[in-house]
């Protein structure tokens, strides 16, 4: 098998249901239902008892304040798909719920609530305990809950106002919570999303339990408090008490953003300019009346004593970062007004072993509360949602939302423009047609076909028949998509986040053969990198490899096999300067051999020009923009053929069939493309101005 080369590129549901565990009893019990009513809100809580207990509260509250007993219930099973259509929290519902929570006597322990809304996860689903920031109601995550509920369990960190419970018994308390969920479930990990000084909290945690399968997802991290514009403000609220307005006014401004930014986003998703203006009025006035809110959840005492345990939190978990060696995601804000944050990530992505970052430029500290952010997408994205211990990347994959594609398909329409893609296929009878129908709508399938140079047939491959067929094609990429060495010159793996999106795996005979017994489309390159960075005159000339790689494994399962060639870049650039140009320079030399021993090795077994190639970046010239053209060939029946293709010869005679077939499309659209009057960019321009810019530009006749 080979890989791809480098590419360009309110409803309150069903309670969640808790364990109660003692230190005698754990594994033992029962599912409980919970839950929790202020107003017409519905939380499912749970308090955290002394250290030698740690049981969850079973006892619903009813409207009018009296005990209700609930009979058990059985967890409701969920499909692994994703509503297109999820209600998201506001601004106004988290300073509406926060008030809620701290409104009367807030007094007791932190404890640990589930918010309704989030509704039954997967029976399978990996435990998200959320660990909050400074203010500490724990509802740092309300814009995200609904989507975050159907691929996690959901606890979330409550401290009250009237708490004092120091930094090291809230690190306690957490490990307490992943020992005895961990004992439960030892095989599904236990991620700690922790914002600001639940970061702090997270990395405290982990340090102390490597033992624990942790996954930590930290969002502006407050271990850079002694760097912050908040650590002023401790000797201020000593001796200045009555500047406390305008420290809560600044940590306000600090979570609402930037409202010329909020506009400009309205704007963009089409709403009308008059309704933008009005609407984020309202939103200005609204937030200036919960300053209020926030004054009852940080009154001056509280926000001295949350200041002191930021300072605190920040020093413990500084000095334990060389013990955590969680798998961590860090994300980023490029305009936190109350922490360094950008900086921040950078240094722990230095400091933590297991570590990506993802960043985003024009955001505030309170980042999930922000337009614009699911906290899913990121993970996703990342690459860190799993199950198991390990990830399986064909299992524990999600298709993309709507919203998903529709961003990555925006991302890269430039490109599709700018190429104005033309797709053929052809049907069981051997018509070939404009457009897709020819591609079976049931899997399993394997596409195979020739890489253009830099990968540049993926984008349009991959979206258009996503866009048109509603069919997933599943790319087999190079490892190095999804593993880097932080000290190499390789890409930094967020160039690669739309592709994990769109489900690509890394290139693997366990991975192709999950593809194929899932039924799924499967996309495969066996030119790999060697194809997709070739020379100079090289274009369009097939280097698979001697052997047959996929035949067997498409028979076993009775898999189409649809080959496909696609031209094109010869008509966008042309090598000038190649990786032969490139070994003669002593400097580029040593580069690309760094660069590639930091990569994943492939094909370590085969000899010639498919071996391991050697990463680089040719030297392109590039053109005016021509078209590229996709024909995908009759697809090619294996099943009940699996006894037959285990014969060696019969196997590789397949193999052979499909490689001439590949280069059959190719040849056919090379001579046709020649009677395209639009395959110049010009010509298409002229013609999308005198009709309609959404109509299709007509081709060559078939």
């Amino acid at each position: 098998m080979a890989a791809t080369g480098a590419p360009l590129f309110p409803a309150n549901l069903t309670p969640v249901f808790l364990r109660e565990a003692t230190s005698s009893s754990v594994g033992k019990s029962k599912p409980k239902q919970i839950s929790f009513s202020t107003s017409s809100r519905r939380f499912a809580v749970s308090t955290e008892q002394p250290p030698t207990t740690a049981t969850k509260t079973t006892s619903r509250f009813s409207g009018s304040g009296k005990l209700e007993k609930r009979e058990e219930a059985e967890p409701v099973k969920a499909t692994r798909s994703e509503d297109p259509a999820v209600e998201r929290g506001s601004f106004k519902d988290y300073f509406e719920r926060s008030k809620e929570l701290v409104s009367g006597s807030d007094g007791g322990p932190p404890r640990w609530f589930t918010p309704l809304e989030c509704g039954p996860p997967l029976t399978d689903s990996p435990l998200l305990l959320f660990l909050p920031g400074i203010i500490g109601v724990g509802l740092g995550l309300i814009k995200q809950h609904q989507r975050l509920g159907k691929i996690f369990e959901i606890w979330c960190l409550h401290i009250p106002v009237v708490d004092r419970t120091p930094f090291t018994e809230l690190v306690k308390l957490v490990e307490r919570t992943i020992r005895s969920e961990n004992h439960h479930s030892p095989n599904r990990p236990i991620y700690l999303v922790g914002e600001s000084f639940g970061g702090c909290l997270a990395l405290a945690v982990a340090a102390c339990n490597p033992d624990v399968d942790l996954v930590l997802i930290l969002a502006n991290p407050a271990t850079s408090f002694s760097r912050s514009h908040l650590q002023p403000l401790i000797p201020v609220l000593d001796i200045m008490p009555h500047q406390l307005p305008l420290s809560l006014r600044y940590m306000l401004n600090s979570m609402t953003g930037d409202p010329l930014k909020m506009m400009i986003e309205r704007v963009v998703k089409g709403l009308p300019f008059q309704q933008t203006i009005g609407e984020l009025s309202q939103d200005l006035v609204a937030i200036s009346s919960y300053l209020s809110v926030l004054a009852d959840i940080l009154p001056r005492e509280t926000l001295r004593w949350k200041l002191q345990m930021l300072k605190s939190a920040s020093a413990v978990s500084n000095s334990r970062l060389h013990a955590v060696k969680a798998q961590t995601l860090i994300i980023s804000s490029g305009k936190d007004q109350l922490l360094p944050s950008k900086e921040e990530g950078e240094r722990l992505y230095r400091a933590l072993p297991k570590s990506e970052i993802r960043k985003f430029n024009d955001n505030g500290h309170f980042l999930f509360l922000e337009d614009g952010i699911d906290l899913v997408t990121i993970i996703k994205a990342a690459g860190f949602y799993r199950r198991r211990k390990y990830i399986d990347y064909v299992s524990d994959y999600m298709p993309p939302t709507p919203a998903e594609f529709e961003k990555v398909y925006d991302e890269k329409k430039w490109f599709n423009v700018v190429t104005s893609p033309v797709m053929l296929s052809t049907l069981e009878d051997g018509k070939i047609v404009r457009g897709l129908a020819g591609i079976p709508s049931e899997g399993p399938v394997l596409l195979v076909g020739y890489h253009m140079l830099l990968g540049l047939e993926l984008v349009p491959l991959v979206t258009k028949i996503f866009l048109e067929r509603n069919i997933l094609v599943r790319g087999m990429a190079h490892p190095m998509t999804f593993v880097r060495d932080k000290e190499g010159a390789l890409p930094d793996l967020s160039t690669y986040d739309s592709f994990r999106i769109m489900g690509a795996v890394p290139v693997s005979a366990t991975n192709f053969y999950k593809l194929m017994s899932s039924k799924s489309h499967a996309l495969l390159y066996p030119g790999g990198m060697r194809e997709a960075l070739h020379r100079k005159g090289e274009e369009y000339k097939l280097m698979w490899p001697e052997q047959s790689e996929f035949v067997r494994m498409a028979a076993r399962f009775g898999a189409k096999i649809i080959p496909f060639g696609a031209v094109g870049e010869d008509d966008i650039g042309e090598v000038v300067f190649d990786y032969d140009d490139l070994m003669k320079i002593p400097y580029f030399k040593g580069e690309i051999e760094r660069i590639t021993n930091g990569a994943a090795k492939l094909r370590t077994d085969t000899n010639g020009e498919v071996a391991n190639q050697g990463i680089h970046l040719p030297g392109i010239l590039p053109k005016f923009p021509g078209r590229f053209y996709f024909y995908f060939g009759k697809p090619i029946e294996t099943e009940g053929r699996m006894r037959e293709l285990r014969d060696k010869d019969k196997s590789h005679e397949l193999y052979l069939e499909v490689k001439s077939e590949v280069a059959r499309c190719i040849a056919y659209l090379k001579e046709k493309r020649e009677y395209d009057p639009y395959r110049n960019l010009l010509s298409r321009s002229i013609y999308q101005a005198t009709h309609d810019f959404t109509s299709e530009i007509p081709i060559f006749e078939l």
